[in-house]
């Protein structure tokens, strides 16, 4: 592919209409940056093999091994051993801010969605996909297969910014219905009561699950670049402010970068792995962050 690597910048991806070429061009892309594929060939179904557990499907027994060693084991095969991904995408009103010449944080997250699912079927590993605001909008749950890789990509070609941030509400209910432990990657701009945040977060992981989030933030968010009177509009409210930006920048990045110390160090504590992301940056970024909590998830 001539320029692979462009597929990696939000700005060319806005350009794309169709979701699956876009997620097949950022991994490509992806894999290029790397220079070396950190995937293996897909050949070989059968992995490996662990002790008969009283319950197990008899089917799966390896009796010629059983034959020799006079001991019960199962085959384990690709699916069992890799891992249940959950992409959770924020789609609440304020994901749907974007910076001037730049694309909405929630198109951001789309894309993010559509590549890493890409990437995790690439893997063999099974992914599903839910949406959510103040409740959960869609849900599909886990598949290892690339016609599942379709429905999810639908899923989020679909999505609309909705309501209000409940970031609590939205997924605590997921959090109990999810119950086979796997990897639990929330994409969100982490707008809410930073304490309910950690509790839903803290709920993914006493369940057992692995848990990555990607704070997507635009530019403006983080630096409050703007100049002269400016007026705000809150896009979840509705609430209107009129200032002068340069006369609280200071405070502003002051209150911002102490906010994102008290995430990233509640989230070490409870061994989640915080990645903030901007929507100007390549996801290249992001997905090196799931590269890495892969392998430690194995």
């Amino acid at each position: 592919m001539r320029d692979a690597l462009q597929y990696l910048d939000p700005t060319v991806l806005a350009k794309l209409s169709n979701l699956e070429l876009l997620a097949r061009f950022v991994v490509e892309g992806f894999l290029v940056g790397l220079h070396k594929s950190p995937f293996h060939g897909f050949s070989v179904e059968f992995s490996s093999y662990r002790p008969y557990i009283q319950g197990d499907d008899p089917r799966h027994i390896d009796w010629k091994l059983w034959a020799r060693t006079d001991e019960l084991f199962l085959k384990l095969f690709i699916e069992e051993t890799n891992l249940r991904a959950h992409i959770l995408l924020d789609t609440s009103a304020s994901m749907g801010y974007a910076a001037r010449d730049g694309v909405s944080k929630y198109k951001y997250g789309v894309f993010l969605g559509a590549a890493l699912a890409h990437l995790m079927v690439l893997q063999k590993d099974a992914v599903g996909v839910a949406t959510f605001d103040t409740e959960i909008r869609h849900y599909l749950p886990p598949r290892a297969r690339f016609d599942h890789l379709l429905h999810v990509l639908k899923v989020l070609d679909q999505v609309e910014v909705g309501e209000q941030t409940g970031f609590a509400s939205g997924l605590d209910a997921l959090a109990e219905r999810i119950r086979k432990r796997g990897l639990i990657v929330v994409i969100s701009d982490l707008f809410d009561e930073p304490e309910a945040i950690m509790d839903v977060l803290k709920h993914f992981r006493h369940s057992g699950h692995e848990v990555i989030v990607f704070q997507v933030l635009t530019p403006d968010e983080v630096e409050l670049p703007f100049t002269g009177q400016i007026e705000f509009e809150d896009l979840e409210t509705g609430e209107r402010l009129l200032t002068l930006p340069e006369s609280v920048q200071d405070r502003y990045v002051e209150v911002f970068g102490a906010h994102q110390r008290w995430l990233r160090k509640e989230c070490a504590n409870s061994l989640i792995d915080f990645v903030p992301i901007r929507t100007d940056q390549s996801l290249a970024v992001a997905l090196m962050g799931y590269l890495i909590k892969r392998r430690k998830a194995q």
